[in-house]
């Protein structure tokens, strides 16, 4: 039976998109405290079907799916810019496929204007009359306000009606720069993208016995499974080295390894790549907050998202990728030889204008990553890094980054990176890496 808790999940999951929500409402609703309720409400935004909007409320939105990322809901663009809902408060749910900034002639500003889109302007109330006719929400700037009928007309087209005291150009850049993020987090692929879901999951119960593992073991295949309490919540792991020589009706409990690592829903397929190779692990539990079983990640789920990132098209830029991609190789006689050059763009400094410390661990860990590369086909994840020395090197210096294989293993690289400016020592690096084989 499910559990107080999930009950309310599931009815928040059920009201009516827009709907408007409340502690008060769910504890009188659901027969519960409001500590439980307020519990509830906040899963509930953490798995993205609630949204809690300052001076709006709590409201119930579309749970967005993952390839549809890059798209804004109105109830975000009122917290980017720290905006006021004057009307339309029930289509903060929706989202927008393009903003129109209204620096023009009415006439005109409409051609451009249509439904699904956000009107970014002023005090112009025949715009925002005719923006919200149009199918349009609106975007007041300046922190103004506008008149009562067009309020009057957002709520009746369920059409959000914001304002906000920045000016046209700042907003337009806030939204832009969300968009843009937004982009870059949908090419990172999380451990909720690939897990196996609960109801696939098999697993063992503290007051099992090792005769169930057999069991399992037979059914599935498989010889590693995790092992939960009457709540749920991850107690073990045990594989087929814990239950040797023990009698069929030993208690798993005994046998099992406590306290095992587990991970979170939210935490990136590279991050946990890292964690297996560093720790050994093939299978790892997924859990929620509360250390509750999501579901199961293995190795093998791992190896194939990390293959699939490295097909998926980039859309947003990192910084990583701003300094990488200034790099270019010239090829020696041999792999070891291969000198990689790099100019320190504007953005690769500090504020006092020389290369910024992180930029220069991202150009000696590239480097190393590539001459790693010609070796082995793979990913690389730094185990350490000892960083002996780095010279200030100003704005528009050319950089000479010279990585020196020192031992190469199946699983491990030991690489020496030397960065010359003019032909002048200006820092030095040497780096342990684990090499992620991508089957």
């Amino acid at each position: 039976m499910a559990t107080k808790h999930e009950q309310i999940l599931h009815y928040i999951d059920e009201l009516p998109i827009g709907e408007k929500i409340s502690v008060r409402q769910i504890a009188k609703a659901m027969n519960v405290s409001e500590g439980t309720a307020y519990r509830a409400i906040k899963e509930a935004e953490n798995k993205g079907y609630v949204s809690t909007i300052e001076r709006v409320g709590t409201i119930r939105i579309e749970r967005k799916k993952k390839e549809n990322i890059e798209k804004l809901t109105y109830a975000e663009v009122v917290n980017i810019v720290d905006g006021q809902v004057l009307g339309g408060r029930t289509g903060l749910h929706k989202t927008l496929n393009k903003f129109v900034i209204g620096a023009m002639k009415l006439e005109a500003m409409m051609r451009y204007t249509g439904a699904g889109n956000l009107l970014i302007v002023g005090n112009r109330d025949k715009a925002h009359e005719q923006a919200l006719r149009a199918g349009a929400a609106v975007l007041i700037t300046g922190g103004f306000d506008t008149e009562e009928q067009v309020k009057k007309l957002a709520d009746e087209l369920q059409l959000p009606i914001i304002s906000t005291s920045y000016d046209t150009f700042t907003v337009a850049t806030m939204i832009n720069r969300a968009i843009y993020d937004q982009l870059i987090k949908k090419e990172i692929i999380l451990v909720e993208d690939i897990l196996t879901p609960l109801a696939d999951t098999v697993y063992l119960k503290t007051d099992d016995k090792v005769a169930d593992w057999f069991r399992c073991k037979e059914e599935t295949e498989h010889s590693r499974f995790p092992v939960v309490d009457r709540n749920m919540k991850v107690q073990g792991m045990v594989t087929s080295k814990d239950i040797m020589g023990d009698d069929p009706e030993t208690p798993i409990e005994k046998i099992m390894t406590r306290q095992p690592m587990t991970v979170g829903g939210k935490t990136s397929v590279a991050s946990s790549a890292h964690m297996m190779v560093w720790e050994g692990i093939e299978v790892l539990p997924v859990v929620d907050d509360s250390n509750k079983l999501q579901g199961m990640i293995s190795r093998q789920d791992v190896l194939k998202a990390l293959q699939m990132i490295q097909r998926q098209p980039q859309v947003g830029e990192t910084l990583d990728d701003t300094v990488t991609s200034q790099m270019i190789i010239s090829r020696g006689k041999s792999k070891e030889e291969d000198i990689f050059r790099c100019t320190v763009t504007p953005q690769m400094t500090n504020h006092l204008g020389t290369i910024s410390y992180g930029v220069f661990t991202t150009l000696v860990t590239e480097a190393a990553n590539r001459v790693l590369r010609g070796y082995k086909k793979g990913d690389l994840v730094v185990e350490n890094m000892t960083i002996y020395f780095i010279k200030p090197v100003q704005i528009d210096s050319v950089l000479e980054i010279t990585p020196k294989i020192l031992e190469v293993g199946r699983k491990f690289g030991k690489v020496d990176v030397e960065v010359y400016k003019e032909g002048v020592l200006v820092g030095k690096a040497m780096m342990m890496c684990q090499l992620i084989d991508r089957h």
